[in-house]
Order: structure tokens, then C-alpha cells, then sequence
């Protein structure tokens, strides 16, 4: 049976792969997700429900839309990883965060020691912190296999 694990936030580095490469290294049995990466077609994910009076309405159409997919992924995931990084503020990925300390959904966060302070709630309710890609791996594969 696969293990589900939802990858959230961050959405300018390449992370995700990285942490793909090493569970299928590592022979890990891991079935990944995440949202839209694209930042523009995230953006226009409720365009197609018609014109909307300002920017204001068309990302609230569009965060609507965007949150049938992220709420239903989370859901069904077995552990989410949290990515945070340097360059721009992941408001979103907070927000998931909460989502999954809401639901009781393990999580674990992935960013650099800099902002620590900033992410302080929000680590101390993940099951991990992590610095590294490398980390992330370790912590599914002692769930998995250990």
C-alpha cells in the first residue's frame, strides 16, 4: 500500500523533485502530490467562471478553485511536507499548515534556520523540522521502513 504524501508551498526551487528522486532511491513506496506549481494558471484557475470586477474577485475566484484541489489532496494524504522559502512569503503554505494541524494531519516543515522565528507556531505543531530535502527522506523512510 502507498503512502501519500502532500508537498506544499514553495514553488520557485525545485524541492519537490528532489525529494522524489531520493524516496525512489531509497525504494521508498511514496505516492506524491501538490498544487498547480504554475504560478500563472494557478492565478487563472477561476477564469473560466466569467469576468470578475477587479484583482481582488479574480483571486478569490481563482483561491476558490484552488482550494477544491489542495483541501482534497490534504485530505487524503497521509503526511504533508511544508516548504518555506527565503525569497517570497508562502502565505499559502501557512495556511496549509493550519489546515493540517486543524484536521490532525502530521506534517513536517522544510526551510532554513533564518526563519525559524517567523515559523515558530507553525513548527510547533509539525512533527519536524527540517532544513534539507535529505531530511525529508530520512523522516519517510524511518516512518516506512524502521
Amino acid at each position: 500500500m502507498s503512502f501519500h504524501v502532500y508537498l506544499s508551498g514553495e514553488i520557485h526551487t525545485d524541492w519537490r523533485e528532489e525529494i522524489q528522486r531520493g524516496a525512489e532511491a531509497a525504494g521508498l513506496d511514496v505516492v506524491f502530490t501538490a498544487p498547480v506549481t504554475d504560478h500563472d494558471a494557478s492565478d487563472a484557475a477561476g477564469d473560466h467562471l466569467g469576468e470578475t470586477p477587479s484583482q481582488f474577485w479574480r483571486d478569490h475566484q481563482s483561491a476558490k478553485v484552488n482550494s477544491i484541489r489542495t483541501r482534497t489532496l490534504i485530505e487524503q494524504a497521509d503526511m504533508v511536507v511544508v516548504r518555506f522559502g527565503d525569497k517570497y512569503k508562502q502565505w499559502n503554505a501557512a495556511f496549509d499548515a493550519g489546515y493540517c494541524a486543524a484536521l490532525g494531519k502530521p506534517y513536517v516543515t522544510l526551510h532554513e534556520a533564518d526563519i525559524v522565528h517567523a515559523l515558530k507556531e507553525v513548527d510547533a505543531v509539525a512533527q519536524a523540522w527540517c532544513t534539507t530535502t535529505d531530511q525529508v527522506v530520512e523522516t519517510l523512510r524511518y516512518v516506512l521502513k524502521a
